[in-house]
């Protein structure tokens, strides 16, 4: 059976927060999913943030969080975050095909491109996101704060 008859995206908001938590829990393992929910809520906040997700028969099994922004080397972007694909459906073509609709979604919206960052050690991700047309601009850096 073609897997594009049974998919179909939907802009997210908070009233799917049960089904995102499941599919966020897999990309954050070791986070207090109370702290993931309330980050999550607040992302939900800015008008910067969208999120879409991929659904198969009804059932949530992809998502990707997209931050509005501008950048000087690229021009208007779509920041990808927390791209994820049930760890049970992954390597079957969905990936592919969410990012098929992403992009056509950013290009209808004005956008001049997308930019994402993605885990050191993931590295499956980074061979997907290579066979997507992308390429490593430079290094992300961190300082965390004990808050």
């Amino acid at each position: 059976m073609n897997i594009k008859t049974q998919i179909e995206f939907r802009k997210l908001d908070k009233n799917y927060f049960s089904e995102m938590m499941v599919l966020i829990k897999q990309l954050n393992p070791n986070r207090e999913s109370k702290v993931l929910e309330q980050r999550l809520k607040h992302m939900f906040e800015s008008d910067a943030y969208h999120c879409f997700g991929l659904f198969k028969k009804g059932v949530l099994i992809g998502l990707i969080g997209c931050w509005k922004s501008i950048r000087l080397y690229s021009g208007r972007q779509l920041e990808l975050d927390n791209v994820i694909i049930d760890t049970k459906m992954q390597s079957k073509g969905y990936g592919k095909l969410f990012f098929n609709f992403i992009e056509d979604w950013a290009l209808k919206n004005g956008y001049q491109a997308i930019g994402l960052n993605t885990y050191v050690e993931n590295s499956r991700s980074h061979k997907f996101y290579f066979n997507e047309g992308f390429r490593i601009l430079g290094f992300h850096f961190q300082k965390m704060f004990k808050c």
